[in-house]
């Protein structure tokens, strides 16, 4: 969270759908936002969300003016590599889109920048990433003749960290840029959400730029166009959530819970232990929550609150006790290794016609 002009916290988060979801419930009565335009599709079965945000949504919604490419699945931590295929193909064609919205060729020199930490495994994926990046620029410099066609000139970086280096990240990779002369960069880097239920589970790509460190709150230097000099397109994923996160949402699913069980009246009642429970968080809606007064009378005053005022409350009792913690799931290193696999893999295929078509031979996994 950060603090605003009146000194009053507000949640933070990189996702533009959640910015949007913000604005919407607590300051406009439609889901309409000036200067905001957004869309949803179904692409095989994946849900995608494109958000497109002019100078006026900048000042609304508090996101950078540019388009955003949100793509939802939970492939990852259903280790679902059937549907993990799918990723990656909608997750190039929509590299190649926002390549071409600004203006890169086909065959463009691009520069891969993996973000964060590799000694901390949530803030790792970028590193990992770029492990598995097909680099091309050095067959280009050295053995020309060698290259076959459907490719282009890739070279990768992982600059690290300001903690480990001494230096912004954004400065060690301008001073590549200089030397490199690439036509545009991609930035791959944890992300900072605002619902447990989005780890893990959401990839936005982002023609805005980034904040390095954003996903475990250390914001530095911008990456992006205006600091680069070229195109940059942004690439993230929330991996990390913090405890007020996490109480805020047990209380939504607590009521949503409370709500249903109140709204089955001609049903038998049933027991509110946790096997009564359902079996995740999706079984649960918006409509599942109860009245006003039902609320009230589950939680007492607290059950009124909105979700802004639950979550200041929280970040004011845990904070000052140092219990506003940094949380990750359990099996954390199976889902970056295959989060940075669907990463790299939809890299590689937007930026090499030859790996499009499966004549490369190159795996990634």
């Amino acid at each position: 969270m950060e603090r605003d002009r009146g000194n009053q916290y507000t949640v933070r988060t990189d996702l533009a759908f959640e910015a949007k979801e913000m604005y919407v419930q607590e300051k406009a009565k439609t889901k309409e936002i000036k200067g905001v335009l957004s869309k949803e599709v179904d692409i095989d079965g994946i849900k995608v969300s494109h958000i497109e945000i002019t100078k006026e949504g900048e000042r609304r919604i508090q996101k950078k003016a540019g388009t955003y490419i949100t793509i939802f699945t939970d492939s990852v931590i259903e280790q679902d590599t059937n549907r993990q295929a799918k990723v990656i193909k909608v997750l190039a064609e929509k590299i190649r889109e926002l390549l071409k919205l600004n203006g890169v060729k086909e065959k463009s020199k691009g520069l891969i920048v993996g973000l964060g930490n590799w000694n901390v495994t949530p803030d790792a994926l970028g590193p990992l990433v770029v492990d598995k990046i097909l680099v091309t620029n050095h067959l280009f410099e050295l053995h020309y003749e060698t290259v076959s066609e459907g490719y282009r000139p890739v070279a990768s970086l992982t600059p690290g960290v300001m903690g480990v280096t001494g230096m912004e990240t954004s400065d060690i990779i301008l001073s590549v840029i200089d030397r490199f002369q690439p036509d545009f960069v991609i930035v791959i880097d944890a992300l900072a959400s605002r619902s447990i239920e989005r780890i893990n589970e959401t990839i936005q790509l982002t023609d805005t730029g980034i904040h390095p460190g954003s996903g475990v709150g250390n914001r530095r230097k911008e990456v992006s166009k205006e600091t680069l000099g070229v195109p940059v397109i942004a690439i993230g994923v929330p991996t990390v959530v913090d405890a007020v996160t996490i109480a805020s949402d047990a209380f939504d699913y607590l009521l949503k819970h409370l709500g249903r069980e109140w709204q089955e009246k001609d049903a038998p009642r049933k027991s509110l232990l946790p096997e009564a429970m359902p079996i995740t968080h999706k079984d649960l809606s918006e409509k599942d929550l109860p009245s006003q007064k039902g609320r009230e009378t589950f939680l007492g005053l607290f059950g009124n609150l909105s979700d802004e005022e639950k979550r200041t409350l929280l970040r004011e009792v845990l904070t000052p006790l140092g219990k506003n913690l940094i949380v990750t799931p359990k099996e954390v290193d199976q889902f970056m290794k295959d989060m940075a696999h669907v990463l790299a893999s939809g890299i590689n295929e937007a930026l090499h016609e030859s790996v499009r078509e499966g004549n490369s031979g190159y795996y990634t996994r």
